[in-house]
């Protein structure tokens, strides 16, 4: 159908995966939110990739993982609100981030500060 992977949400138990994993052949990326997230299960049931989204704790979730399986195993994980905390991630080990880019109001708001700013210039 042109689908070439499957994310599922941090409360996906492994039972699901593993059914997902015998029934499909796509690689399926589990979300881990929390240390507390049983992530090895999920591993173990079929899991090929691994989401973190564990707000500010993203980065101690990524070297966690990072440690127990190597650098081998793809981690994708949230990269929070700024270059800097971008950076972090990556550094921790995170193979690729995901990013909330500004709101259209935020970004709004700066062309606007810009375009005052010309004019006042003029």
């Amino acid at each position: 159908m042109g689908a070439y992977g499957v994310v599922v949400n941090a409360p996906t138990k492994p039972e699901v995966i593993k059914e997902m994993y015998d029934t499909i052949d796509i690689p399926i990326i589990a979300t881990v939110g929390s240390l507390y997230d049983n992530y090895q299960a999920k591993v173990e049931a079929g899991a090929r990739i691994l989401n973190i989204s564990g707000g500010t704790n993203t980065t101690t979730l990524v070297k966690e993982i990072r440690k127990e399986y190597g650098k081998e195993f793809p981690i994708i994980a949230t990269g929070g609100p700024t270059e800097a905390s971008i950076l972090q991630t990556i550094e921790a080990g995170a193979n690729a981030i995901t990013y909330t880019p500004p709101s259209t109001a935020e970004i709004f708001s700066e062309v606007m500060k810009s375009y005052r700013i010309e004019k006042r210039d003029s």
